[in-house]
């Protein structure tokens, strides 16, 4: 070993030194931000122009007890015929009343173990509730349980109702206010409210009946029929996600090898750029799966932490599965209990990645899933195509300066700074065709 010289000055040239003369094996730009995006892979992908239309039958079911509601992203509404399903409103027919009657409840979403605003009437559009009363010997007793399509209060009961809510519950609330100001408008509205009207009939999902005859002989009268559908159907527009790329003229002409810097950072630009779009999908208030979900497809776990149990009651609402979709955390809550059941679930591979499946469908992770920090999260089921009737991803291929499928990448000049500016953009949405498409498994616990 050759000893340090006096004063401790080096006698060879340095690594850092020699490495300003030296190739040195490179990898491209790493980012930890990349995760798999299974979702934005299993999708199948449906072109449109800008706008896509879901016609479905109409579905109305009158006379059943229940009240119905339609879901456009987070915003529940009631179906103003579904409003005849009060007894003091059973055989009404003004449709221009109810129309407005329906405008006037108020949408409240709640947390579990929270008062429901006081109201004339209240309409459980999701979730479970608890109405109570004073028991025998002091403190209160649990009088009644509501569930989705229930009500609770009359338009023409005694005065306001409560109720607390047992689960994280969506609510329509009309306020005594409102409809005291209503009837004041339409001063035909009491007049008519016990009118009998024949219940319309329907099919065992909700759809209006397709008159039909069967195993008959010789010539009967045949029924006539139609099939009716939505009046409104909902449409979806394509969502945008945009940024603005901007390199330097001095870093694109002179550190341009053996890397190109332009293209490494479009590369890095795109990825973060999908994998917003992946969280869209799933978040979006108006198109994104966790809010699309039909508020009959949504379900609660038994006692917390997702079972094998809670995941075949989710298989079993629709007629066909082929994912599911968690975060990383529930598919592990997921494989605990099934080690202390003793059950091992399949593994199936997606994209050369090997993944735990169960009863033959694959559990996929999604990051972009949100866990609360009281440790709760969702699970999605989904059916997917547009020939199954499932759930489908929109997007726009053909755009000027298209980089990928759906993604365009535009030069927009160089400015007095010498800096390249690119615009990058991907137009994007999903669709739900019908609603047991699409199943979520609310309240999972991921800390137990």
């Amino acid at each position: 070993m050759t000893a340090p010289a006096a004063g401790g000055s080096r006698l060879s040239l340095g690594t850092r030194a020699a490495r300003t003369l030296a190739t040195t094996a490179k990898t491209p730009p790493q980012m930890r931000a990349i995760t798999p995006r299974h979702l934005m892979r299993v999708l199948p992908w449906i072109e449109t122009s800008g706008t896509y239309r879901v016609n479905r039958r109409l579905t109305l079911t009158v006379g059943d007890g229940r009240v119905s509601f339609v879901a456009t992203g987070s915003r529940v509404a009631v179906v103003p015929d579904e409003l005849r399903e009060l007894p003091s409103l059973r055989g009404y027919g003004d449709g221009r009343v109810l129309d407005a009657l329906a405008g006037r409840f108020v949408q409240h979403d709640l947390d579990a173990d929270r008062r429901v605003p006081p109201g004339q009437v209240v309409l459980v559009a999701h979730g479970k509730l608890a109405v109570t009363a004073a028991g025998e010997y002091g403190g209160e007793k649990v009088a009644r349980i509501l569930a989705h399509g229930d009500h609770l209060g009359d338009l023409t009961g005694p005065g306001e109702v409560t109720a607390r809510t047992l689960t994280p519950s969506t609510v329509l609330v009309l306020s005594r206010a409102d409809l005291a100001e209503l009837v004041r408008s339409h001063g035909g509205l009491r007049d008519h409210l016990r009118r009998p009207a024949p219940a319309r009939p329907g099919n065992r999902y909700g759809e209006a009946e397709i008159e039909l005859v069967a195993g008959h002989r010789g010539e009967p009268v045949l029924p006539g029929t139609f099939v009716d559908y939505e009046l409104a159907p909902r449409e979806y527009e394509l969502s945008a996600a945009q940024t603005v790329l901007r390199v330097h003229t001095r870093v694109a002409d002179l550190y341009n090898e053996p890397m190109n810097q332009t293209e490494q950072q479009l590369r890095l630009t795109i990825e973060a750029l999908r994998e917003r779009q992946e969280h869209e999908l799933v978040n979006n208030r108006e198109f994104g799966l966790l809010h699309n979900a039909d508020l009959k497809q949504r379900i609660h776990t038994r006692s917390g932490p997702p079972t094998p149990d809670d995941l075949d009651e989710l298989l079993c609402r629709r007629r066909r599965s082929h994912c599911f979709l968690a975060h990383p955390r529930a598919i592990a809550a997921f494989g605990r209990q099934c080690n202390r059941r003793g059950l091992y679930p399949d593994v199936t591979e997606i994209d050369g990645a090997k993944v735990m499946s169960w009863r033959g469908v694959p559990l996929l992770p999604c990051d972009k899933i949100p866990v609360s920090d009281g440790g709760l999260t969702s699970i999605m089921v989904m059916r997917l195509g547009e020939k199954d009737q499932g759930v489908v991803g929109l997007r726009r291929t053909g755009l000027v300066d298209e980089y990928e499928p759906g993604l365009s990448v535009r030069f927009m000049g160089i400015d007095e700074h010498a800096v390249i500016s690119y615009l990058v953009t991907a137009y994007y949405s999903a669709a739900v065709l019908v609603p047991d498409a699409l199943g979520i498994l609310e309240s999972v616990e991921v800390n137990l």
